[in-house]
């Protein structure tokens, strides 16, 4: 088990490096100069002047090394934990920046993620032997699965938030109040939450009720269980052994499926001007901001390797056969 974990591990850091190295590459890919169009955002009077506070601004931001040695400054600040500062939110660092933004991302994923793994295995499971339910869920999980993040969350932000006027549909509370450990404010947190929860939750929802769907049906008829069956087994138990089963691809499907997932979220979070970090990718593009999208872009990629990380452990734990294959491997 230990040469497994090592060998993953090392399989981490060389997706962890690439990953980086990519990032670091993407915002000077983009055409334009940041710090050209932060000089002109303030408004110099004269050009001599605009000139000088270009130069500097260069020299503070550190672009006017060449590139590769712009590559190996960034990795010395990255590995000291520092993300650079702000062009956009000029003299604030990335680092609490995106600590202001990534609660507002977790609230969205990690509930919506948990939430729609566990309801459609759970429908998908009961689908499988109940054909008035299978009628259902199959067709209704197939249009959701396919539906676009983006138009689904325009379309209940159209449905629940103009027409019916239930659910505000941008920001993350209301622009009237001030953070504060009240009821009102938790009220309007949670009331400008479920529409991009709600957005993410049901596309979510309906490619784990179809995987779960097909793979019970599958195992149902696969040689153990009419074997089971043969042996005057309980059906409760055949079904059981069928749904824990077809329960590992599904956790396989997870891991594959969280830069999907990721990436669902930050669009969701555009359409509704939701304060995360999707929102935040979106400013620093419009406002050519490397640091802030650099910093943004390794949040993910860490997010996305610790979870991937941690389902690894739960799949080991789960399935019987993985830590036997371990123990035959090392042997």
């Amino acid at each position: 088990m230990r040469r497994y974990f090592g060998r993953k591990f090392l399989i981490y850091a060389l997706t962890f490096f690439v990953a980086v190295t990519i990032n670091f590459m993407i915002p000077r890919l983009m055409p334009g100069d940041p710090v050209r169009s932060m000089v002109a955002r303030a408004g110099m009077q004269t050009p001599e002047a605009a000139a000088t506070m270009q130069e500097y601004y260069t020299r503070i931001f550190g672009l006017d090394v060449p590139i590769w040695q712009q590559y190996l400054n960034f990795w010395a600040a990255l590995l000291r934990g520092d993300l650079g500062i702000s062009i956009w939110l000029f003299p604030q660092p990335v680092t609490g920046v995106i600590m202001r933004a990534v609660p507002y991302t977790l609230a969205l994923l990690i509930p919506a993620i948990l939430l729609s793994w566990f309801a459609g295995n759970k429908f998908g499971a009961f689908a499988a032997r109940r054909k008035w339910l299978d009628n259902t869920i199959l067709p209704v999980g197939y249009v959701l699965t396919a539906t676009p993040y983006m138009w689904l969350a325009i379309l209940l932000a159209w449905a629940l938030g103009i027409i019916a006027g239930i659910f505000p549909i941008a920001g993350g509370y209301s622009f009237s109040l001030a953070p504060t450990l009240s009821w009102t404010f938790v009220g309007s947190l949670l009331a400008h939450w479920f529409l991009p929860f709600v957005s993410l939750f049901l596309v979510f929802f309906g490619g784990w009720a179809i995987g779960m769907r097909n793979m019970i049906i599958y195992e149902l008829e696969a040689d153990y269980s009419h074997y089971l069956q043969a042996l005057g087994a309980p059906q409760r138990l055949v079904r059981k052994y069928a749904f824990r089963n077809a329960a590992l691809p599904q956790i396989t499907g997870l891991a594959l499926q969280l830069g999907v997932i990721v990436a669902g979220a930050v669009v969701t979070e555009i359409v509704f001007s939701y304060p995360g970090l999707g929102h935040l990718i979106l400013k620093a593009i419009e406002n050519q901001d490397f640091f802030l999208l650099q910093g943004a872009f390794l949040f993910i990629v860490i997010g996305v390797l610790l979870a991937n990380f941690i389902i690894d452990i739960v799949y080991v734990l789960v399935d019987p056969r993985t830590r036997t294959g371990m123990g035959g491997g090392s042997a």
